[in-house]
């Protein structure tokens, strides 16, 4: 991974991160409320011996800084601890009473600094009163040669033992900064492992051999779809309905040298929003005074009718069998104008109806009497039948639902499409995270729409810079688009 794709994930996963911070902090603050605070008492002690002359002292200086380091480790002991233990009567053992007492001896000096923490300040004073005691006292017995009356060394207090005001431990601000650091470490650790193990689609040329498939538009998320699924319902400037606009604008360039054109919308798995979505770019291609068509090929869990307030008895089966003709089964979605053919009774052999001779028929009959007709279709994954209407089509239109669906599904769905030797002809991709954008090869699908987003109570704010700097450069791109397209339409 480069820099540029740790600060991705950094951004992608930033409540991630955050939440595992405050939780590690939180956890230093607890950890330093229930700690039992610990003060400390210090004594310095001076190791000497007696010499008479100065190569004497020289010498005994050498030996003492040699001895000072051996006491240094004596002071853990259990020796030197029940000896205290002894003289102030402590209700401790001698392995509990040595954990409480460290010593360390001051580098190229005779000089020692030992230290006692216990909980009361008092104690611990009072503790190491009786070590540095015992100490010149085993230092006494230790130093003195047999048979001689005067210890080699003896121990001198330079400082006696203190008496703490403050607890050594624990230490809040430095409790805090290190949880803080460990939980932002560990925060952005899960953040990289979730983006590694995470194989949802959020760009679809994430996903491999999509190089060259167009990303056509980026369908905003709107909690509100389930009460208001149709564009037609929503007011003109609605991110959603823009969207589908974007959409709109972009599937005219779409073999621009076809008279018609047939559209299966599909998905990789169920749960994507295909039929709504499929629904919404039928309505938004009648709104601009195209002749359209919407036909419902899913004949397994068919949602137009009910999406559209329709009749779904009478529809695709129907036609199918032959018991009725086209002009029977058309009806029309009045606010729209749009002209639909639901899917009718549900039969027991999809697969069979959608790849016999009348299906294939009624496609050419469609394709004569509209410039386009939208399909949809079931899933690719769970069923056959997407595929094989691909491939009596113009090709499908993948619908991607952003951050669920996953790359081997995407994958899978159009392995699925190559074995009929058809394609997807773009992807859309649906619940995109209003803050999102997505760039695709036909332009730029933003997650709230190119257009403004005025709210209806709210008319008279104005677009921000960056959105009006986005507008004007989508328009280029659109007007170049269409130089190029009738520059291709006279050749």
């Amino acid at each position: 991974m480069e820099l540029r794709d740790y600060l991705r994930i950094a951004r992608r996963r930033w409540l991630l991160i955050a939440l595992t911070a405050i939780i590690a902090v939180g956890a230093a603050v607890a950890l330093t409320v229930t700690t039992t605070p610990q003060y400390a008492s210090t004594a310095r002690v001076f190791v000497s011996t007696s010499p008479d002359t100065s190569a004497e002292a020289y010498q005994g200086g050498l030996f003492s800084q040699q001895r000072v380091a051996s006491y240094a480790d004596m002071m853990n002991g259990l020796e030197l601890a029940q000896r205290v233990v002894d003289q102030l009567g402590l209700h401790l053992s001698a392995g509990e009473l040595s954990g409480m007492i460290s010593a360390s001896a001051v580098p190229n000096t005779v000089l020692l600094n030992i230290t006692v923490t216990d909980p009361s300040a008092t104690q611990a004073q009072r503790i190491n009163g009786a070590v540095v005691t015992q100490l010149k006292s085993m230092v006494g017995d230790l130093e003195t040669p047999p048979g001689g009356k005067h210890p080699l060394l003896k121990v001198s207090v330079v400082d006696p033992p203190s008496l703490s005001t403050s607890p050594v431990s624990p230490k809040p601000t430095r409790n805090v900064g290190l949880g803080l650091v460990l939980g932002l470490l560990l925060g952005f650790g899960l953040a990289v492992l979730r983006e590694i193990l995470d194989t949802s689609v959020k760009n679809i040329h994430e996903v491999h051999g999509f190089n060259d498939v167009p990303l056509l538009a980026s369908l905003p998320h709107d909690p509100e779809v389930h009460k208001q699924p149709l564009i037609s319902s929503l007011a003109s400037h609605a991110p959603r309905a823009e969207s589908f606009r974007v959409l709109r604008t972009n599937l005219q360039f779409l073999d621009v040298d076809s008279d018609s054109k047939a559209l299966v919308v599909t998905s990789s798995v169920p749960n994507e929003g295909k039929s709504t979505t499929a629904v919404n770019i039928a309505i938004a291609l009648a709104e601009a005074k195209k002749s359209v068509l919407l036909l419902d090929a899913d004949l397994r869990r068919p949602q137009v009718g009910q999406l559209l307030g329709l009749e779904s008895a009478v529809g695709l089966t129907t036609l199918l069998v032959g018991e009725i003709k086209i002009y029977e089964a058309l009806q029309e979605h009045q606010p729209s104008g749009l002209k639909v053919i639901t899917a009718g009774a549900v039969p027991p052999n999809p697969a069979e109806l959608l790849q016999s001779n009348a299906m294939r028929d009624l496609l050419i009959d469609l394709r004569r009497r509209y410039d386009i007709v939208i399909i949809d279709a079931p899933p690719l994954l769970p069923v056959t039948d997407a595929a094989l209407l691909s491939a009596e089509a113009d090709g499908a239109l993948l619908l991607v639902r952003h951050g669920k669906t996953t790359k081997d599904q995407v994958t899978g769905a159009v392995e699925r499409l190559h074995g009929v030797d058809a394609a997807p002809l773009g992807v859309i991709m649906n619940m995109v995270p209003r803050k999102r954008g997505i760039r695709g090869k036909y332009g730029y699908g933003y997650g709230y729409g190119y257009g403004y987003g005025y709210a209806p109570d709210a008319a008279d704010i104005k677009p921000t810079r960056k959105q009006k700097r986005e507008a004007k450069e989508l328009a280029k791109q659109e007007a170049k688009r269409a130089k190029r397209a009738k520059k291709s339409a006279h050749s």
